[in-house]
């Protein structure tokens, strides 16, 4: 066999190898990486929040009560998209007040936004 058929042969087998391992990497990976938004008790949808700086400013909002509460909560109504409890998403950023997520499945596929923490599974 010429020198440069054996070069080829092994390059050829080598990075098939290399490929089917790259291939069982990113599905573990993407099996283990799944996650999922969570409705609070008594709800079914989950509001994802165009960003966290507008989550920070509805929740203020709502914590102060009164009309300010009540502005909060339209607020909340007007700015984020409601996701269906126990939709799958994919975690973009985190930090302990949330995630940055994207919505893997369903009819809002592919919206980003923010949840609050204890809306992420």
């Amino acid at each position: 066999m010429h020198p440069m058929q054996r070069l080829r042969s092994k390059f050829g087998a080598g990075a098939r190898s290399y490929l089917v391992l790259a291939a069982i990497a990113m599905a573990i990976v993407a099996a283990g990486c799944s996650h999922r938004v969570v409705a609070s008790a008594g709800e079914h949808t989950v509001k994802v929040y165009p960003d966290q700086a507008t989550y920070d400013k509805v929740a203020k909002m709502k914590g102060e009560g009164g009309a300010m509460g009540m502005l909060g909560g339209i607020g909340a109504n007007l700015a984020a998209k409601e996701v269906d409890d126990q939709t799958p998403v994919r975690i973009v950023a985190s930090n302990d007040e949330g995630s940055v997520v994207e919505v893997t499945d369903g009819p809002f596929k592919g919206l980003k936004g923010f949840v609050p923490k204890q809306n992420i599974d």
